[in-house]
């Protein structure tokens, strides 16, 4: 395929990139720093500019293409993973800003552009518990797309109005557009450091509702993703199968979660981030990382 990819000079996205570009697609990234990734392309973009991304949307990606001329090839599909990534980094009116004029201008021009399939990351901080005021808890348990997105902040706040944003252009559109509602990412090396803690420290993950996702198997959802069409608009959760501390799921249950409704029965270290959609309508199939770490 021929892919465009937001972010891809990211913590998350250089992964993906990475493995896109190992998988033989083509991949431009758009970026305010480039990757330097062998075999992706980079193009410096400030995405807030609605021109600059209608620009590089719609141009070459290598100089290959200049033979070509006009009938070099379009994008199969954007994948939209730039923004600022968490609260804290700036200001809140700045982050919420950058976070929905970047979305909204990516979307319009690969809807206007009409290329079929638009992946976007979306997070799971739009479920209210990761960046609450306070501690806030789950509605019920495990947590899936149906639970209800009220965050007290403003990147959450960004994430939710950018799958408002996606649902609105399939409506007009029809392209298929997928909102990845990402946990809490982690880098292979950074289990070295972080298996000690989630194994003796639950409490310390209780914002992430006790999940993670390692970078492989997050390229293995965006492959799922993309070799999948005709879904439409829809919202998937992103997770590894297992939860991301070492002590079980019933005790996590009786320590934080007591008088939460529970929903159906939990395996022995399963998830509290359910991601049964991704497995039934992808594929998605992650194993347990941080336990074989």
């Amino acid at each position: 395929m021929r892919i465009l990819f937001t972010g891809g000079s990211g913590k998350a996205g250089r992964h993906v990139v990475t493995h896109l570009a190992d998988q033989g697609h083509t991949v431009m990234n758009l970026d305010l720093v480039p990757a330097n990734i062998d075999g992706v392309w980079d193009m410096t973009v400030d995405l807030t500019d609605a021109g600059q991304v209608f620009s590089a949307m719609s141009g070459i990606v290598g100089f290959d293409d200049l033979d070509a001329g006009d009938s070099a090839p379009k994008f199969d599909a954007v994948v939209h993973f730039a923004a600022v990534p968490r609260i804290q980094l700036r200001p809140d009116p700045e982050c919420f800003r950058v976070n929905t004029a970047s979305t909204y201008n990516v979307l319009e021009a690969a809807v206007k552009l009409g290329i079929p399939k638009i992946l976007m990351a979306s997070s799971e901080t739009t479920y209210g518990v990761c960046f609450a005021h306070g501690e806030v808890k789950p509605e019920y348990i495990p947590v899936d797309e149906q639970h209800p997105t009220v965050p007290h902040d403003a990147y959450a706040m960004s994430k939710v109005c950018n799958e408002a944003c996606g649902r609105s252009f399939h409506a007009r559109s029809g392209t298929d557009i997928y909102a990845l509602r990402i946990n809490n990412v982690i880098e292979p090396h950074e289990y070295a450091s972080l298996v000690p803690q989630w194994s003796g420290d639950p409490a310390c993950r209780r914002r992430n509702l006790f999940a993670y996702i390692d970078t492989r198997d997050l390229s293995h959802f965006v492959d799922c993703a993309l070799s999948t069409d005709g879904l439409g608009y829809q919202v998937f959760n992103v997770a590894n199968e297992d939860s991301s501390v070492g002590i079980s799921s019933s005790d996590v249950i009786r320590q934080f979660y007591p008088g939460v409704p529970q929903r159906r029965e939990l395996g022995e270290f399963e998830t509290f981030y359910s991601i049964d959609k991704a497995k039934q309508w992808l594929g998605f199939s992650p194993p347990s990382r941080w336990r074989d770490e």
